[in-house]
């Protein structure tokens, strides 16, 4: 890696060629955002920049006609001078093929008196997210989404183990599924067991296999998942279900990495990395004496939240888009603005579960390819449990940020014109987003 750079402002072709050390996508950036070289790896995967225009940075990869930190989002070069070392950032970027989730790391280079002279920004790909509709990957690109989405994309490529926690249906099987796929596990099975509802007898006798007569009915050895995780990634689904007694026998699995079938006097070795979600709040489970606290700290090595819709409604038209997508195949269905404003007015307690089952409804209802909000109403009324929580129901700070989240939704992010309807500043719209985590 590049460490140091003469005071002298170097010409585009030693620029460029010092660029080509890097195994990515690179760009050579000043203080003040001027792109001013770039490497092949870069023309290949984002497209050539035009270098005498003096580009910035923010424009080419936003369009954004400010930097990012002022355009309400993390800036990695704004954090890099600020810390004086490496910062590294999620962002969407304008690509050739579209926006896309790009990691990007900046790294500050100091010249020989050491004065801060230029950004080495670096770039990789996120290939297990998406902002296209018709993609079959987790898809989004919200301020939530996108910091779940980086969380994921640091943890991936280690061995650590992971704690999924969200809300029924805010798609942690997908999350899991997208850690693996970015590990170095890739080329092995992911195996997933669903702990809720299994007994201590079918928990033991599912994760580590059994042999032939070790209880009645079992007429033949069968592998357990751990054995069919061999080299891959062993995903525990509602891991705060499973029985106090079997959570010793796991602990000790992942203590020693070592288990025996039952009935069986054989020891194996097992080599998997471990994921694990839950919905349930592990905490109190720990105080009430239903979970152990020593296994809660073997799987929550690097938790990640996966955040509920209402807190991402942002992303709901590419959401609705992608699950119309995927429900029918063959067959394209539309939303209507209406449709999709009705849409938006709901909290949706069950999550993306929830929103593909109103959208396979209106499907259903719909006589033509264009769903109204009509439809969408009927789908809501057709349930009682699905219609909007009464106001007093909620908390005022609940409301306020409810409030903003569906306005940020119907405005696709324009802040300008949410400020506006809200009758608040930018600036003040900026400080409640921030306090609601938006």
């Amino acid at each position: 890696m590049v460490e140091l750079i003469r005071s002298d402002r170097p010409d585009p072709v030693r620029m460029a060629s010092m660029l080509e050390a890097y195994d990515s996508p690179a760009i050579l950036v000043t203080v003040d955002y001027q792109i001013l070289a770039t490497n092949a790896l870069y023309v290949q995967q984002f497209g050539a920049i035009d270098l005498d225009s003096s580009p910035s940075c923010y424009r080419v990869s936003h369009g954004y006609d400010r930097p990012c930190d002022q355009a309400g989002e993390a800036c990695p070069l704004h954090a890099a001078r600020e810390s004086g070392h490496k910062e590294r950032v999620l962002h969407v970027h304008q690509t050739p093929r579209g926006k896309e989730h790009v990691d990007v790391e900046m790294v500050p280079i100091y010249s020989p008196a050491g004065e801060l002279e230029f950004f080495v920004e670096l770039l990789h790909s996120v290939p297990t997210a998406s902002t296209k509709a018709q993609s079959q990957k987790m898809v989004g690109s919200s301020p939530a989404f996108n910091r779940m989405l980086e969380a994921i994309t640091r943890v991936a490529p280690s061995e650590a183990a992971i704690l999924l926690n969200g809300e029924s249906g805010t798609g942690k099987e997908l999350a899991a599924q997208a850690i693996h796929d970015a590990s170095a596990r890739a080329g092995a099975p992911m195996v997933t067991l669903e702990c809720a509802g299994l007994s201590e007898t079918l928990f033991e006798s599912e994760l580590f296999g059994h042999v032939r007569g070790a209880f009645t009915g079992a007429q033949g050895d069968r592998k357990g998942l751990v054995e069919m995780a061999q080299g891959g990634t062993l995903f525990l689904d509602e891991i705060g279900d499973v029985p106090l007694a079997m959570q010793v026998k796991l602990l000790r699995l992942l203590e020693s990495r070592m288990y025996r079938p039952v009935g069986s006097e054989d020891v194996r070795v097992a080599d998997f990395r471990l994921i694990c979600a839950t919905h349930k709040n592990i905490a109190e489970l720990i105080q009430n004496g239903a979970f152990r606290e020593d296994l809660f700290y073997r799987i929550n090595v690097f938790p990640i939240e996966l955040p509920a819709l209402r807190e991402r409604f942002a992303d709901l038209p590419l959401l609705s888009a992608a699950l119309l997508s995927s429900i029918s195949p063959k067959k394209r269905y539309h939303l209507t603005d209406t449709a999709m404003a009705r849409l938006k007015l709901h909290p949706f307690p069950g999550n993306i579960r929830e929103l593909r089952n109103i959208l396979t409804r209106a499907v259903l209802l719909s006589d033509t390819n264009i769903i109204e909000a009509d439809t969408i109403k009927r789908c809501f009324d057709t349930d009682q449990r699905l219609l909007p929580a009464e106001p007093d129901t909620l908390s005022l700070k609940d409301l306020e940020r409810n409030y903003f989240a569906r306005l940020m939704a119907l405005y696709d992010g324009d802040k300008h014109r949410v400020a506006s309807t809200a009758g608040i500043s930018v600036r003040s719209l900026y400080r409640k987003l921030q306090a609601a985590g938006a």
